[in-house]
């Protein structure tokens, strides 16, 4: 596991409108329930960090919210628009939902026959954006996760760190009002690990809506204003950070803790 960097924690925003609203969602996968009735809320410009064991549901969470995964019960709401309810989708436009909400995959996700800037100007260019307005937008973009140099560079001459740098710089170009990470550093070595979480906490720092999953919980402490354990596929314990992690209230999620930090 990575060491924590002690910085200050940013100072935590007013409440605010929920970008991601999720009530009573439930998903099973050949009659094993994967998800039970999980509640979760992500307000404008806050950090919401989902940990727990392997297989207890947290990827599921999230393939829900951009209907990579649809739902068996409940509702899915983002940015002010209903998107799934009552057991079916009511979304009418799947493309304007995935700009709406971005994604950093595990496996990052790039195409192999495309260098790293094609990959950032691709989704763009399916999204109507001009050829040079993408051109311009994904050298930004990959100058501020620190790959400029390797614009050139298809996926295989890239690093491990330097493929999720790239698949978060795509991830950004859409303008999201939400980015879901799902255990970006998961398959990264200790060093690349640093660099995206150098990344993800700039993102923070700048105010981006973040939903994520992680196994990083220094990480999450340092920079979630929320943190939510799930287990078995329900939500166990929800709060501050520093409450959740430092100071839990029920057993499950202490005897969590006490697991990881064998494992460290």
């Amino acid at each position: 596991m990575t060491e924590p960097v002690t910085t200050a924690k940013r100072p935590g925003p007013a409440p605010t409108e929920a970008v991601v609203r999720i009530e009573g969602l439930s998903k099973s996968f050949d009659g094993r329930l994967v998800l039970d009735d999980v509640h979760l809320e992500v307000g404008r410009g806050r950090i919401v960090s989902v940990i727990g064991q392997s297989g207890g549901g947290k990827t599921t969470l999230m393939r829900c919210v951009n209907l990579l995964e649809r739902p068996d019960r409940g509702t899915v709401e983002v940015a002010g628009d209903v998107v799934h309810s009552g057991g079916r989708t009511v979304c009418r436009d799947l493309p304007r939902l995935r700009r709406t909400v971005g994604m950093v995959f595990q496996r990052f996700n790039l195409f192999p026959h495309l260098t790293a800037v094609e990959n950032v100007v691709l989704a763009q260019r399916k999204a109507g954006v001009p050829e040079q307005e993408a051109l311009e937008r994904a050298v930004t973009l990959l100058r501020r996760v620190g790959v400029a140099h390797r614009g050139l560079a298809q996926p295989d001459q890239l690093s491990g760190g330097e493929q999720q740098r790239v698949a978060i710089a795509r991830a950004l170009a859409l303008k999201p009002e939400v980015l879901l990470f799902d255990e970006p550093t998961s398959s990264l070595d200790p060093e690349a690990t640093r660099e995206v979480l150098g990344v993800m906490r700039e993102l923070a720092a700048d105010g981006m809506t973040m939903l994520l999953v992680t196994h990083e919980l220094p990480f999450a402490r340092e920079v979630a204003d929320h943190v939510v354990f799930v287990d078995g596929g329900r939500v166990v314990e929800e709060g501050d950070p520093r409450d959740v992690l430092d100071n839990p209230a029920r057993a499950r999620t202490r005897e969590f803790l006490a697991s990881y930090g064998s494992a460290s």
